[in-house]
């Protein structure tokens, strides 16, 4: 998730390609990797695995083009990723796009805190997966803290996000460089290429790994916030190419060198941070504290910072008159407590749904990916009307009418951004199409309590509530919610 404001506190144009290069693999580089390998094996075999990364690779890097279009073409739209599909799709489907970002990091949230003490737990077997409700009693007072240390005003100090980059760049590279010259076999990620012995299709493979790919990638589409930040729009492109092409290598580093250290299967059964076990086996157990050491770190600096970012589409849209104006509340220590509250007494929520549940993090790293996919989707296909039409249609709340804001664009200019949007929007469709059937259902029911807040606030300001096109969408989000709860309550079903 990204911020509407600089998060370096510079004034602007001053920020130079490779400070930005350095935040954008700073924030997109997180947990994920570290538990990549076991993901990956679970569902592909090495061949499917890099067509996946290929197809991944050119998918979110137009992705992450589309918003840095969007952020030059519509440079007054600064209420976060989600009023990009507000404006093209109107006030329902942006707030939807809202919603589903917000909760994509609420259980993002609790997916981190799970990983990281099923990393203790590793060392500390009061922590382990016989004791999950210490798990979950740690991750709740976790949780609470953090929020009682925001409301105050207290935010990460930089050289804290200076150590959490260096915890995690250092073990990755270590891993690669350890792994490469120590543990790989080129037999063993040769056999069994394409992942015949489990008998599934390589187009069956690549889909399964589809959305896992994403989410390892999420938190890419933040360059474009810094454009305002940097010196030249030149430096932005070329600083968004060098840090997404860091990020890839590092990912399919990881990828493909675990495959030459254990099989398919060995790296299935590893548990969620996998990286540190399959240095063990290359390394022995100093490689496997190692990286251990640097997940535990990341993942706790990170958990502070995305905390408060959590809470930032709410406050946006209650900003804008999508949600109640009270969520948008800003204390006197210059916090928004209310919104905090409210993501902090989800976050709890989904703690105890999925403990009780014995959820598994990559349950949690798929059902956050879902909702994540929101924004991407409408967003591609604003830039998309953007493009066919000239200029986007905005549906104000007193009507439709034709935004002609921003900068003008050449025709040249405007083919290659059709391009780049019919790319990321034909990816985002194919992810939703990859994904299990079972994450799309519970995505479309945790819209669902989102109605209550908007159709609330739409009546007390004496607004018409949905229109035809946003009723379609209204009823098939609602379908899918009954769908899952029938299958919730069936036992077809589960978290």
């Amino acid at each position: 998730m990204t911020s509407s404001t600089s998060p370096l506190g510079k004034k602007s144009h001053t920020v130079n390609m490779w400070t930005l290069v350095a935040l954008i693999i700073g924030s997109t580089v997180g947990a994920g990797i570290f538990s990549i390998p076991q993901n990956i094996a679970s569902v592909a075999g090495p061949g499917a695995m890099l067509i996946g990364w290929l197809i991944a690779g050119m998918g979110m890097l137009s992705v992450t083009f589309v918003f840095q279009i969007l952020a030059h073409r519509k440079p007054h739209l600064e209420s976060g990723v989600y009023s990009y599909v507000r404006a093209g799709l109107g006030d329902f489907i942006g707030f939807a796009a809202g919603w589903g970002y917000w909760l994509g990091s609420v259980v993002a949230q609790v997916g981190y805190a799970t990983l990281f003490f099923n990393t203790v737990g590793f060392y500390l077997p009061i922590f382990d997966s016989d004791h999950r409700w210490t798990s979950a009693i740690a991750v709740s007072v976790l949780s609470w803290g953090i929020f009682a240390l925001l409301t105050r005003g207290i935010k990460q100090a930089a050289f804290m996000n200076m150590v959490t980059a260096v915890a995690k760049i250092l073990p990755i590279l270590a891993f690669i460089v350890l792994v490469a010259f120590l543990g790989f076999s080129w037999d063993k990620f040769s056999f069994d290429f394409w992942g015949t012995s489990t008998d599934t299709s390589v187009f069956k493979q690549i889909q399964g790994i589809m959305l896992f790919t994403v989410w390892v990638f999420i938190g890419v589409e933040g360059a474009s916030v810094y454009s305002k930040q940097a010196r030249t729009r030149s430096d932005v492109s070329r600083a968004t190419i060098i840090g997404f092409f860091s990020v890839l290598v590092l990912l399919v580093s990881v990828s493909t060198l675990s495959f030459g250290v254990l099989s398919q299967e060995d790296l299935a059964a590893l548990p969620d941070n996998s990286m540190a076990s399959v240095l063990t086996a290359a390394v022995g157990p100093w490689g496997g504290a190692l990286i251990s050491i640097g997940l535990c770190l990341s993942v706790l600096g990170a958990y502070v910072s995305w905390q408060t970012l959590c809470a930032e589409p709410i406050v946006m849209m209650a900003f804008d008159g999508l949600l109640p104006q009270r969520i948008g509340t800003i204390n006197k220590a210059g916090s928004p407590w209310a919104a905090q509250l409210v993501s902090t007494c989800v976050i709890q929520f989904f703690i105890i749904v999925f403990f009780l549940n014995e959820t598994s993090y990559n349950a949690m790293v798929q059902l956050a990916t879902i909702m994540y996919l929101l924004p991407y989707i409408f967003s591609s296909l604003y830039l998309l009307l953007l493009t066919v039409r000239g200029q986007g249609l905005n549906r104000t709340r007193k009507g439709a009418a034709f935004d002609l804001s921003g900068p003008e664009v050449s025709t040249r200019q405007n083919r290659k951004h059709l391009v780049v949007a019919t790319v990321a929007f034909v990816y985002s469709l194919w992810l939703i199409y990859a994904a299990d059937p079972v994450y799309v259902l519970l995505g479309a029911l945790a819209v669902v309590p989102g109605l209550i807040p908007y159709v609330g606030t739409r009546i007390y300001k004496k607004e018409r509530i949905f229109n035809a096109f946003e009723w379609c969408v209204v009823t098939i989000i609602s379908v899918g919610a009954v769908a899952a709860v029938w299958g919730l309550l069936n036992g077809q079903i589960s978290f």
